[in-house]
This record gives structure tokens, C-alpha cells and sequence, in this order.
């Protein structure tokens, strides 16, 4: 019966966003016009799952809550703001930080937190990259191409996963 209402924590606070997003978009409030969008829903999102994991003490869950809410963010961002950055490599900055809010948890993944946000620093404020960093456009050209088979991959990896 603990579990359940642990489990059903999370699920409220999914709703309980979804349903202020749902509820202020039927207000018209003007102030929120901007915010009537699918980032919102991921800034939801983001947010729950976050707030499930440090009441709930289940730092697993602060990756995907943090990749989540900061692709939520970054794609407002793009939508409105003419100053944001875009650029592929945010996406490697927004992994990073994932690692690094994890580790402050869990201690785990500090190396690659720092990797990652070193090298998307390196490649989004390089106006040329590096002769030696070429190489990544080529691995990126394959990954705008072939990513749908890595999520079936994954999906699958995760099927047969044993607990």
C-alpha cells in the first residue's frame, strides 16, 4: 500500500500541473499567453518529476526530470526569445547538467557531467571547431539519420532488461 501512494505521487503532481496549465490557459491570463505550448508541457513535466524526487528521496528519477524540464525550457526559449542559442550542442550541455544534479545526490556521474558541458562549451562558443573535433559532424550527420533505430534499441534493451 506504501508503494501505491508513492507511485501515486507522482502522478499527482503531473496532474496538478497539467491541470494549472490547462486552467490558466482557459483564464486567458495575459501574462501567461506565452506559455500556452508543448514546452510548457514539458516544463511540467520536468518539474513533477523532480519535485517526486527530492520529497520522495528517489534521485534516480533527477536525470530524466532535469533532461526534461531543460529541453522544455530550451525550446520556449527558441520560440520566444531571438537571443537563445541554437545550436546542437545545448543538447550535450543539457545532458551535462542532468549528470552534474544527479551527482549532488548520488554522487555518480561527475566525470561525465563535466565532459559534457565541456565539450558543448568548447562547440558553442567556437566560431570554428577544431580540426580535430570534425569528426563529430560526421557521428551527428549519423545520428540525425539512424536515431529512430536507437530508440528502438533502447526500447528493446529495456524489455528484456531483467529485474
Amino acid at each position: 500500500m506504501y508503494d501505491l501512494k508513492k507511485r501515486n505521487s507522482l502522478a499527482a503532481y503531473i496532474l496538478i500541473g497539467i491541470g494549472l496549465f490547462f486552467l490558466l490557459r482557459q483564464l486567458r491570463i495575459p501574462i501567461f499567453t506565452d506559455f500556452y505550448s508543448l514546452p510548457t508541457l514539458l516544463i511540467i513535466i520536468g518539474v513533477s518529476l523532480l519535485l517526486y524526487s527530492y520529497t520522495k528521496k528517489k534521485y534516480q528519477l533527477l536525470f530524466m526530470g532535469t533532461i526534461i524540464l531543460s529541453i522544455g525550457i530550451h525550446l520556449h526559449g527558441l520560440q520566444h526569445y531571438s537571443f537563445w542559442i541554437d545550436h546542437w550542442a545545448v543538447y550535450l550541455l543539457i545532458i551535462g547538467i542532468a549528470f552534474i544534479i544527479r551527482y549532488m545526490q548520488t554522487r555518480d556521474g561527475l566525470f561525465a557531467g563535466i565532459l559534457l558541458i565541456g565539450i558543448s562549451i568548447i562547440l558553442i562558443f567556437s566560431i570554428e571547431v577544431p580540426e580535430w573535433l570534425d569528426w563529430i559532424y560526421i557521428v551527428i550527420d549519423y545520428i540525425e539519420d539512424y536515431w529512430p533505430i536507437a530508440l528502438i534499441i533502447i526500447g528493446i534493451y529495456l524489455l528484456r532488461k531483467k529485474k
